[in-house]
C-alpha cells in the first residue's frame, strides 16, 4: 500500500512539475519578439536537438531506454504533435494569450469525443454535460473575437486542440510509450519552417528567450506531463494542464500589460470551472469504484 502511494505522489509531482513549467512557453514566445516562422524554427530545431541529447543518454545508461517513435503508429502521433506545433505558434500571433490557452483546454473533450467515436467509449452523463458548457464557453470567447481579426488565431487554437487530443487518443488506443513522439514530431514544423525563413530570413530580436524555450522549457514540461500517466489517472493529469490556462495569462498580463476582454474572461471562467468540476467529480467516482472492488476483509 505505502509503494502504491510513493507511486501516486512520485506522478503528483512529475506532472505538477511539467505543468508549472509549461506556463512559460508562451511568455516566453513573446519575449523572444519574431515573426512566426522565426520562432518556430528556433523553438521546434532546439527541442529535436535536446529530445535526442536527453533520449542518448537515457540509452547510454540503460538498454530500457523507450523508442524515439515506437513504429508506424509513432510516425502517425508525432505527425499530429507536429501539426498541432504550427497550428499553435499560428494561433500566438493571431489572437490573445487568454483566447489561446482557454480553447486550448478544449483538448480534453475533444479527447472524450474521440474516445467515443473510435474506441467505442461512451462518455458519462457528466462528461457529455461538461461538453455543452465547454462549447457555450468556446462560443463566447470566438463570438467575442468577430470583427476584431482575432477569428482565424481562435480557429487555429481550435484546430490545436483538436490535434492534441487526436495525439493523445492514437496514444492510448496503441498503449505503447509515446515519451519522446511528442518531441520527435516537431520536425516535421521544423522542417517548414526551415523552408520559409530559407525565403525571408530569420528574424528575432531575442533569440536567447526562444532557444531557451526549446531547449530547456518544452523538452522538460511535455517529458513529465506524458509520463505523468504511468503513475496517476487520466483526470488527474488532466488537472494539471489547467495551469496553463490559468496561469499563462497572468504572466503575460505581468510582463506585456494585456488584458483580456470581459467576454474572454467569461468563456475562460466557464471552460476551467467545468473542468475542474468534470476532473473532481471523475477523481472521487474513480477512487468510489477503486474501493468497491477491493474485497473487504473478515
Amino acid at each position: 500500500m505505502s509503494q502504491k502511494m510513493s507511486s501516486h505522489a512520485k506522478g503528483l509531482a512529475l506532472t505538477a512539475f511539467g505543468g508549472l513549467i509549461l506556463t512559460v512557453d508562451i511568455p516566453l514566445i513573446r519575449l523572444a519578439n519574431g515573426d512566426n516562422w522565426s520562432i518556430l524554427f528556433l523553438r521546434t530545431g532546439t527541442t529535436v536537438i535536446a529530445a535526442i541529447i536527453m533520449w542518448a543518454i537515457w540509452r547510454a545508461l540503460t538498454p530500457n531506454a523507450p523508442r524515439l517513435l515506437p513504429g508506424r503508429i509513432g510516425v502517425v502521433v508525432a505527425a499530429l504533435y507536429g501539426l498541432g506545433s504550427i497550428a499553435f505558434i499560428t494561433a500566438v500571433y493571431n489572437t490573445s494569450t487568454a483566447n489561446l490557452v482557454f480553447i486550448l483546454a478544449f483538448n480534453t473533450m475533444f479527447a472524450a469525443l474521440l474516445s467515443w467515436i473510435f474506441l467505442k467509449e461512451r462518455p458519462r452523463p457528466i462528461t457529455m454535460i461538461a461538453m455543452l458548457f465547454m462549447i457555450l464557453g468556446v462560443l463566447i470567447i470566438v463570438g467575442d473575437s468577430i470583427g476584431t481579426g482575432q477569428v482565424f488565431g481562435d480557429l487555429m487554437a481550435l484546430t490545436a486542440a483538436f490535434l492534441l487530443a487526436s495525439a493523445i487518443t492514437i496514444s492510448r488506443a496503441s498503449g505503447k510509450d509515446m515519451g519522446f513522439t511528442s518531441l520527435v514530431g516537431v520536425i516535421l514544423p521544423f522542417a517548414v519552417a526551415s523552408f520559409m525563413i530559407s525565403k525571408g530570413g530569420l528574424n528575432v530580436e531575442a533569440p536567447l528567450w526562444i532557444i531557451l524555450n526549446g531547449a530547456l522549457v518544452m523538452p522538460i514540461a511535455f517529458f513529465c506531463l506524458a509520463n505523468g500517466p504511468k503513475y496517476l489517472s487520466g483526470p488527474e493529469v488532466a488537472m494539471f494542464y489547467l495551469l496553463e490556462t490559468v496561469l499563462a495569462p497572468v504572466w503575460v498580463w505581468m510582463i506585456f500589460a494585456e488584458v483580456p476582454s470581459r467576454n474572454s474572461l467569461i468563456g475562460g471562467a466557464i471552460l476551467i470551472v467545468t473542468l475542474i468540476v468534470h476532473s473532481l467529480y471523475q477523481l472521487h467516482a474513480g477512487r468510489r469504484r477503486s474501493q468497491l472492488a477491493v474485497p473487504h476483509s473478515v
